[in-house]
């Protein structure tokens, strides 16, 4: 009881396992200092590059993903089968004399019939700004990030990482999920309806002890 009651007061207390399996953060490096070599026109200090976009390109930086999931699974299956048999015999003498008329038959028919349906639907909508936590020797950029919402006694976790090329940034630092690589999405949460789950088990377990 003591372990149940330990269980029911800590349920809402608890992190959700994640499927992000790396970081979720990186603070950029600090970066070295470089001596002034300021001229006549030229400051070091107000310098600002004419051409550069903003766009991440260095651990640290930030992007936004736009999560645009949605799949569809249709799985159908079905099988007959069916098999008939029959059998005719008729006795018309027995140890040489002869008998009355005796026939005898036999049918057997067996058949079956299986059908199975399975669908499944997901949609996923919203968004999350991550990290840049890793430059790929190749340019790509390794991304991860975190969002916690809480809601009265409730706490939303929203996870995502993923492997993004600088070519699929739009403006704004936008990307979309269905454009990023190894992209692993999640979406959990440790409110009531996790507590009503490990109380069920708690009772489960009680009650499979418990004399019929």
């Amino acid at each position: 009881m003591a372990l149940a009651s330990c269980l029911l007061f800590n349920a809402c207390a608890f992190t959700p396992t994640t499927v992000v399996k790396q970081p979720l953060t990186a603070k950029p490096t600090a970066a070295a200092p470089v001596q002034s070599n300021n001229g006549a026109i030229f400051n070091v200090a107000a310098y600002r590059p004419l051409f550069e976009d903003r766009r991440p390109r260095f651990v640290g930086d930030v992007v936004t993903i736009n999560i645009v999931e949605n799949t569809n699974t249709i799985k159908n299956s079905e099988s007959t089968g069916s098999k008939d048999g029959k059998a005719d015999n008729a006795i018309t003498s027995f140890l040489g004399h002869a008998v009355p008329n005796a026939s005898f038959a036999g049918k057997s028919a067996n058949s079956y019939k299986e059908k199975d349906d399975s669908k499944a639907s997901n949609v996923f909508n919203g968004s999350i700004t991550v990290t840049v936590i890793e430059v790929l020797p190749n340019g790509n950029l390794s991304v991860s990030g975190e969002k916690q919402i809480s809601f009265d006694k409730g706490t939303e976790f929203v996870r995502f990482s993923g492997v993004v090329s600088p070519d699929t940034i739009t403006v704004g630092n936008f990307v979309p999920s269905n454009r990023v690589a190894d992209a692993r999405i999640e979406y959990r949460t440790n409110t009531k309806v996790d507590a009503a789950n490990i109380a069920a088990m708690v009772a489960r377990f009680f009650l499979s002890m418990a004399a019929l």
